[in-house]
């Protein structure tokens, strides 16, 4: 098989014991701190699983395995694809809402932490601030996976280079275009494309723009990989030539109160049929949803010829499989 131009062998479902896993961290807290081979191998796999008739070999893969849920925000896809990804792997998923934990009613965040180490062989932490995901991590002896906070959503990314890998062939050199509020979304792309050799285009306000930290250390690994990383207040200009079109919700859980204030300031970076008409004639279009139709994208587009968000919205059941298979099917100490 070949990503990027090289060619990558096949993974075959690694045993845990299998030494190429080296690089990987504990945790998987953004996209940053993977290896960009590791990124391409996580690819791989989650073609392998999604290619491979259940049940298959892979179905026991995490026999005995027990992953913990713990969310403060709602969820669809990333809660049903983790907890259906480890029951087709062999092992089970429990969620846990912050509410009805005994987080909700005083006890720390540490010793909640501690406790669930010795019952479960891994944690999805879905939160707002990244400093408490990374708190999770911190006090956690097993894996903690980011299940989306206000900074990134790295699975989410991953499913992204996974669509545009299927309908594209390849991923190096491809221009994507992302539109509307510079949010976690737009901060993984960036550090998604990074590694991969994309040319990623952000087309936000001056006041939404994505992190800017995020920005600086991507445009350091772009360097490596022959990646841009461009920002502009200008919807057209970022749209242009662009072979992928993605953007999200313009009001992230949290921001209710801003609502009125986005729509006014992200209206010029709605994703429609005009934006359509500067990007190459096969764009395929991208939104992680769930979508407001007539506000960040019209109807007519998300539900169009060239849009791929259900092909995107499955694979992220196939990433989530990859990533328990990498981070959970690994002993830690």
């Amino acid at each position: 098989m070949t990503i990027l131009g090289q060619s990558i062998p096949k993974t075959h479902l690694p045993s845990p014991s299998d030494s190429s896993s080296g690089g990987l961290g504990k945790d998987l807290l953004t996209l940053e701190t993977v290896p960009r081979h590791h990124v391409l191998r996580l690819l791989q796999i989650a073609r392998e699983l999604k290619a491979a008739p259940r049940p298959g070999r892979a179905s026991q893969w995490l026999s005995g395995l027990t992953l913990g849920l713990i969310f403060e925000k709602p969820s669809t896809r990333t809660r049903v694809s983790f907890e259906a990804g480890m029951n087709q792997l062999g092992g089970q998923a429990l969620f846990l809402s912050s509410e009805n934990i005994q987080l909700s009613r005083g006890e720390s965040l540490a010793d909640t932490a501690l406790v669930l180490s010795r019952y479960l062989d891994g944690l999805v932490v879905r939160t707002f601030e990244q400093s408490t995901l990374e708190a999770w991590a911190r006090h956690a002896t097993i894996p903690v996976i980011n299940g989306l906070t206000d900074l990134s959503h790295p699975c989410q990314a991953l499913a992204d280079l996974l669509t545009v890998l299927e309908h594209k062939g390849s991923l190096k050199g491809l221009k994507l275009a992302y539109l509307g509020d510079g949010n976690n979304i737009a901060n993984s792309l960036i550090e998604a494309g990074a590694k991969v050799g994309m040319h990623v285009a952000i087309g936000c306000p001056p006041n939404y723009a994505p992190d800017p930290t995020i920005i600086e250390s991507s445009r350091k690994e772009a360097a490596q990989t022959g990646a841009t990383i461009d920002i502009t207040s200008d919807p057209v200009e970022a749209a242009r030539n662009a072979d992928v079109l993605y953007t999200d919700v313009w009001t992230s859980m949290g921001q209710e109160e801003e609502q009125a204030q986005r729509l006014t300031a992200l209206a010029p970076y709605q994703l429609n049929e005009s934006l359509m008409a500067v990007a190459k004639p096969d764009a395929m279009v991208l939104h992680c949803l769930p979508a407001h139709r007539g506000e960040e994208i019209t109807a007519s587009v998300l539900d169009g010829p060239q849009s791929a968000v259900l092909d995107q919205a499955e694979n992220r059941l196939h990433v989530q499989k990859a990533i328990l298979t990498e981070w959970l099917g690994r002993p830690w100490s």
